[in-house]
């Protein structure tokens, strides 16, 4: 009776302590902790001494739970579309939209700086902008005869945002400033379209590289007010020397009268 008292006292003991054993090993529901969920098992084990390093603030560990908040909108969402003519600089354009409740700045990488740029590199919008900025690549030949179908680019786009205070000068040193504020918002991989086969992603492609080059006019034509007054072919007549002429004339007008 004795030795069956032990045996069940014993079981009874491994019961009660296999539960917990069990709780320290639970997986957090999100893949991008799995860090986290390390480090704390390493403070569960018995084997860890009490100058182990403190486990992480709940704050800290909320936020790895939490799902990256984009700040921006893009469309195309992750792909940029190229007319596929090799031996050429072709373009492509993706509209850029500020989703949130502030200012964000965004500035464009990729993987091959050589060959391709993006016009603008950066910018500031407020909240509820948009832009269509354009992307130039250049379309190399194709080696061993390969089909456009065959053709696999490895170069890739990257867009980051960061939030700022209010409207200000963009100035691409500031993603290097607040590194740690920095969101990658997308990778984009590179799609060849055939330009001699209409579809509704080149249509689309099209309208937009317009869209972008009718931005980019408006920013460059001068407003009205400011523009000189052009008289005759090229001649160009400074509003208040206008003026001063008028008024010379009048004075000269009214001497001669009173002569």
């Amino acid at each position: 009776m004795e030795v069956a008292a032990q045996k069940s006292s014993g079981s009874v003991r491994s019961i009660c302590k296999f539960p917990f054993w069990q709780s320290s090993h639970v997986e957090p529901s999100s893949s991008n902790t799995f860090q986290h969920h390390n480090h704390n098992h390493n403070h569960l084990d018995r084997s860890t001494t009490t100058t182990a390093t403190p486990p992480a603030s709940v704050s800290s560990v909320a936020k790895s739970l939490l799902p990256t908040r984009r700040r921006l909108s893009l469309d195309p969402s992750t792909k940029l579309y190229f007319p596929y003519e090799p031996g050429k600089q072709a373009r492509s354009a993706i509209r850029i939209k500020n989703t949130s409740k502030s200012y964000v700045a965004f500035k464009f990488q990729t993987t091959a700086p050589k060959s391709c740029y993006m016009r603008p590199p950066g910018a500031i919008l407020a909240p509820g902008e948009s832009l269509i900025a354009t992307v130039f690549k250049f379309v190399e030949h194709p080696e061993n005869n390969e089909k456009l179908t065959d053709q696999k680019c490895k170069v890739k786009f990257k867009i980051m945002s960061l939030k700022v205070k209010g409207e200000m000068e963009y100035v691409p040193e500031m993603f290097d400033e607040q590194k740690d504020q920095v969101a990658v918002e997308q990778i984009l991989r590179v799609v060849f379209l055939d330009p001699e086969r209409p579809n509704s992603a080149l249509e689309k492609l099209n309208r937009q590289l317009a869209e972008a080059e009718a931005e980019l006019e408006a920013h460059r034509k001068p407003p009205e007010d400011a523009a000189p007054r052009v008289v005759g072919e090229g001649l160009v007549i400074d509003e208040w020397k206008e003026r001063r002429e008028r008024y010379l004339a009048r004075q000269q007008s009214e001497v001669m009268e009173s002569t």
